[in-house]
């Protein structure tokens, strides 16, 4: 074993060290997956899902499948790392990978456009406790009434554990979609508590 000084990427992470705290970013590797998918030169966006535009099945046949998986998988990635603020779109996208369409494409373009934005994970000192946001939308879909719920935990000012996931239960009213969601976060709230 060999000592290499403190750890400078790790996992195409890029951590930078400052006397206010530690950051995270991805840039590098951000702008290398949109300049492979030929999104580097669009106009920025700053909303990355336009929360109006319902998403359906597309019963037509399906546009560039392979590259959409690819572009999936590289979003996970991404979302998983250091952006948590796409987790919802890239959860949207992930239920129509076996027959992609053109409105599922146009989803795919904005959330391109979105992650042209430089946003990195920055962990100041302060605040030095966990705090807890989390919302859940009840019957989003039309045709069924299963409800999105979903959290993010913070400490020193940016995110350490987020989730969005469609649930498997059905909610009979928005004020119980809110308690199911928060149980779910009540759980992650006493995993992190033992963590810690």
């Amino acid at each position: 074993m060999k000592d290499l000084g403190a750890a400078d990427v790790i996992l195409e992470i890029k951590i930078l060290y400052t006397k206010y705290g530690v950051g995270l970013s991805q840039s590098h590797y951000i702008g290398n997956k949109l300049k492979k998918y030929g999104y580097f030169d669009l106009p920025k966006l700053f909303v990355p899902y336009d929360y109006n535009k319902k998403l359906r099945p597309d019963t037509g046949r399906p546009i560039r499948e392979l590259e959409y998986l690819k572009i999936i998988g590289s979003l996970m990635y991404i979302m998983s790392c250091t952006r948590p603020g796409i987790t919802f779109s890239v959860g949207m996208l992930s239920i129509f990978t076996s027959n992609p369409g053109k409105p599922h494409w146009d989803v795919v373009q904005r959330l391109m456009r979105y992650l042209t934005l430089n946003l990195d994970l920055f962990y100041s000192k302060y605040p030095a406790m966990i705090e807890c946001f989390l919302d859940a939308s009840w019957c989003s879909e039309p045709d069924e009434c299963r409800f999105t719920g979903g959290f993010v935990f913070t400490m020193g000012g940016a995110a350490i554990s987020w989730k969005s996931k469609k649930q498997t239960l059905i909610a009979q009213s928005s004020m119980e979609s809110e308690v199911f969601a928060l149980t779910v976060a009540g759980d992650e709230a006493e995993w992190l508590s033992c963590l810690l």
